[in-house]
């Protein structure tokens, strides 16, 4: 159409082109940052009304050459911070923009049905709406997103606040559960959530919290109450030791007669599995055997260890007789249909027998079983690690990758203790104990459970003292296995990570709230240096006061 369009007058075209000079002049006058616009010509002959405008536009141009600009209002916004999370983030790439708020009636979405109970959590918590499945784009979304791929940490995740709207995915659902946590968080108390990329993977696969529910009864609820605390800060294993001298608190079809008078039933064990579940959390149950055996022998005298001059060793079964085993394997098949994580602790530690200066004098009947199994010149210490091995080989039938503590893996044993029995490194403090260095040069895995910043022991038996959480934060991390010191970084990929303890010796020494209120800060501390072993970039001084502020 354009070819119709009428020509204007040359005498018009030239006063339209003087005006837009001026213009232009104007803006070469006027400095950087300023949004001025084009004034538009008519093709008035400069005596009408729209001549009279365009005079007056040059004459205002003139002036404004002469003035000092004014900015025009903009939507500009300062980089934005990184995210302040317990444990924190480990990388935040900023940028410019308003972040993110739930508000009332925004959608929580999916990208996957595997999903779903994630994104039902989190719309529960920041009071938004699930709406399950959806390919379209609204204001305010929270979108969770499995990404494919299958090379990444399992436990990593990518948080993306954008126009308005989060995007958080991950490989797996646990690295997007971890995604949502730190969302949570940042918005905690009304925050916003800043503008930017936050990129985010644990640096230990294994971050956990034992709980000792033998020596003392904690009810279902609190428990359930730790789980939530525990998922919230990305810890990923309970630990639940429900078997020892003082008691055996998980009811039992197979043995009834052992269990003690307050204890978890099956049904309530089994919501605390599926609670630790929706939260990635793997529960690791732990009967200690084949010390720690008390609450069994109560009920079966006949099991319990005895020496040379009939004297019964308080715990400790005696692992010459066949009865014992059986009883100690229809527990582990039991219960492994109760617990269907992969993990099993085996324990294994403090088998008294093996403190007495000469065990195979004190104990003849061991050290003739353990002759009569491994051949001529087994000692005691063989015996009992074939004890440790057969129980290993009755939870691996489950699928389960076995534990042991420290100490029940011995120096000098023609018997080894199977490659695939994970080093739970507690304590060097016994007569004779091994290093670290032995168990990660031996090639042997290993998790971090050091007394000496991970026990909290009611209390305070013999030597312990209160763990606190700035020691932690300020003196450890997955590497210092033994006492204040760390072991060669060559090991680190050996060390899987580690677990704070809550032992209950003297069970009334603290009620459960105690409990409670006297790990807060330690478990935070932990968790941080699992997540990050490297010395935090905050203060404690200011990671108290973040973890006082997200309660």
């Amino acid at each position: 159409m354009s070819q119709h369009r009428r020509r204007a007058p040359a005498q018009k075209v030239r006063q339209r082109r003087v005006v837009i000079a001026a213009v232009a002049a104007a803006l070469v006058v006027v400095s950087g940052g300023v949004s001025l616009g084009l004034w538009a010509s008519s093709d008035d002959d400069g005596g009408g009304p729209a001549g009279a405008a365009a005079r007056t536009s040059e004459a205002r141009s003139a002036a404004t050459a002469q003035q000092p600009p004014t900015p025009s209002p903009s939507r500009s916004y300062p980089l934005s911070e990184t995210p302040r999370t317990i444990p924190a983030v480990r990388a935040h790439t900023p940028a410019r923009g308003p972040g993110w708020k739930p508000e009332r009636g925004a959608r929580v979405v999916v990208n996957d049905a595997d999903l779903a109970d994630e994104g039902r959590l989190i719309a529960g918590e920041l009071d938004l709406t699930y709406a399950g499945e959806k390919d379209d784009v609204r204001a305010g979304d929270v979108r969770l997103a499995l990404n494919g791929d299958e090379g990444a940490d399992p436990e990593s995740y990518t948080m993306t606040v954008r126009g308005g709207r989060v995007n958080i995915s991950g490989p797996a659902d646990a690295g997007v559960f971890y995604g949502t946590r730190t969302l949570k968080q940042v918005v905690h108390g009304g925050r916003t959530a800043p503008e930017g990329v936050v990129r985010d993977e644990p640096a230990k696969p294994v971050r956990g919290f034992m709980l000792d529910i033998a020596r003392k009864h904690f009810t279902p609820g609190w428990i359930e109450d730790r789980i939530r605390e525990l998922g919230d800060l990305k810890f990923n294993q309970l630990g639940l030791h429900f078997s020892d001298d003082q008691g055996f608190r998980i009811e039992s079809d197979t043995h009834p007669e052992i269990v003690s008078k307050d204890h978890l039933t099956k049904a309530q064990v089994r919501r605390i599995v599926q609670l630790a579940a929706s939260r990635h959390i793997t529960v690791v149950p732990e009967i200690d055997s084949p010390g720690h055996l008390g609450a069994v022998i109560a009920a079966h005298p006949d099991l319990q260890l005895r020496s040379a001059d009939g004297t019964a060793v308080r715990g400790a079964i005696d692992i010459s007789k066949n009865e014992s085993a059986e009883i100690v394997d229809d527990l582990l098949d039991e219960y492994a249909g109760l617990f269907p994580g992969s993990q099993w602790h085996l324990g294994g530690d403090e088998y008294q027998a093996l403190t007495y200066s000469d065990p195979a004098s004190s104990f003849p009947q061991l050290a003739t079983a353990a002759r009569e199994k491994y051949g001529a010149g087994a000692t005691v210490a063989d015996l009992a690690t074939g004890w440790l091995n057969d129980r290993a080989g009755t939870v691996r039938a489950h699928d389960r990758t076995p534990r042991a503590w420290n100490d029940g893996f011995f120096r000098g044993t023609s018997v080894q203790a199977a490659k695939d029995i994970q080093v739970a490194y507690w304590t060097g403090k016994e007569i004779g104990a091994r290093q670290p260095v032995e168990y990660l040069s031996a090639g042997r895995q290993v998790i971090n459970y050091n007394d000496e910043f991970l026990y909290y022991v009611l209390g305070e038996p013999q030597t312990f003292v209160y763990p606190t959480g700035q020691r932690i934060y300020e003196q450890w991390n997955p590497r210092v296995l033994r006492g204040t010191s760390a072991v060669p970084s060559r090991y680190d990929d050996q060390i899987l990570g580690g677990s704070f303890a809550v032992w209950c010796d003297l069970a009334n020494s603290q009620t459960q709230d105690q409990v409670a209120a006297g790990i807060r800060l330690p478990l935070r501390a932990t968790v941080q240096k699992l997540w990050d072993p490297d010395r935090p970039a905050m203060s404690w001084t200011d990671f108290r006061a973040l973890a006082d502020r997200l309660g």
